[in-house]
C-alpha cells in the first residue's frame, strides 16, 4: 500500500510541475461550458462533462508518457508493475475528483432544477473511465502527439454520435449522457442505472486492459542488457 501511495504522489508532482497541463484541466471543461451556456443547460452539463473527461485523460497520456524512463529504475528498486499502474491511477483518480469539485459547483450556482446528485455521480464515472483510458492509449502510442490526437478523436465522435444508437453505446463516455439525461430531463431511473453499469463495465475492461499492458511491457526488462561473452 505504502508503494501505491509514493508512486500516485510521484504522479501528482510530475503534473504540478507540468502547468500547462494543470490549466488544460481547468480551460478546456470551462471552455466546454460556456460555449454551451447560452443554448441549453442539457447541451452545456453534457459538454462540460466530456471537457472533465477529455481533461483527465490527457493528464493521464501525459502522465504515462513522461514515466516511461522512470519504471525501469522503480523495478530495479523492488516496485512490481501492479505498484505502478494501480498508483499511478489512484493518483490520477485523485487529481480528476480535484477538478471536478469546482465544475460541480459551476453547475450548483449557475444552473437551476437539476438533479445535482446525478451531476456528481456522471462527473465520478468521468474521472473513473478517464484515467485509465488516458493510460491505456499512453501504453500503446508512446507519443504524446499521437496520443492526443487519438483522444480528441474519441471525444469528437462522442459528442457527433447519436446517444441512442448502438454505435454510441461502445464509446467509452456514453455513462455521462445517460445520467446526464436523468438528471437534467428528470427521465426515469433506468438511465441512471444504465449508466452507472455502463461505466462500471468500461472501468473494468481498460484496468484489465491497462494491467496486462504494463504486465507485459515491465516483465521485458528492456533496461537490461546481457554484457557479451569473451
Amino acid at each position: 500500500m505504502n508503494r501505491l501511495v509514493t508512486v500516485a504522489e510521484m504522479t501528482l508532482r510530475e503534473l504540478v510541475r507540468r502547468r500547462g497541463v494543470l490549466l488544460l484541466l481547468l480551460l478546456m471543461p470551462l471552455t466546454f461550458w460556456l460555449i454551451r451556456r447560452d443554448s441549453h443547460v442539457g447541451q452545456s452539463v453534457r459538454a462540460l462533462l466530456l471537457g472533465i473527461s477529455w481533461a483527465v485523460s490527457t493528464a493521464a497520456l501525459f502522465a504515462t508518457s513522461a514515466a516511461r524512463e522512470l519504471e525501469p529504475r522503480l523495478r530495479l528498486a523492488g516496485y512490481r508493475p501492479h505498484h505502478l499502474y494501480l498508483g499511478r491511477m489512484l493518483g490520477l483518480w485523485a487529481l480528476g475528483l480535484a477538478v471536478s469539485v469546482p465544475f460541480f459547483l459551476l453547475t450548483v450556482f449557475d444552473a437551476n432544477n437539476l438533479r445535482y446528485a446525478g451531476i456528481a455521480v456522471a462527473m465520478l464515472c468521468c474521472v473513473a473511465v478517464a484515467a485509465p483510458l488516458g493510460m491505456l492509449i499512453g501504453a500503446l502510442l508512446p507519443r504524446e502527439m499521437e496520443g492526443t490526437l487519438l483522444l480528441l478523436t474519441v471525444v469528437a465522435v462522442q459528442m457527433l454520435l447519436d446517444p441512442t444508437s448502438s454505435a454510441a453505446k461502445l464509446m467509452p463516455f456514453w455513462s455521462s449522457r445517460e445520467i446526464a439525461s436523468w438528471a437534467v430531463d428528470h427521465t426515469d431511473d433506468g438511465y441512471l442505472s444504465r449508466g452507472v453499469l455502463h461505466a462500471a463495465v468500461v472501468t473494468a475492461l481498460m484496468l484489465v486492459t491497462v494491467a496486462g499492458l504494463f504486465g507485459v511491457r515491465l516483465r521485458r526488462r528492456r533496461h537490461l542488457r546481457h554484457a557479451p561473452l569473451v
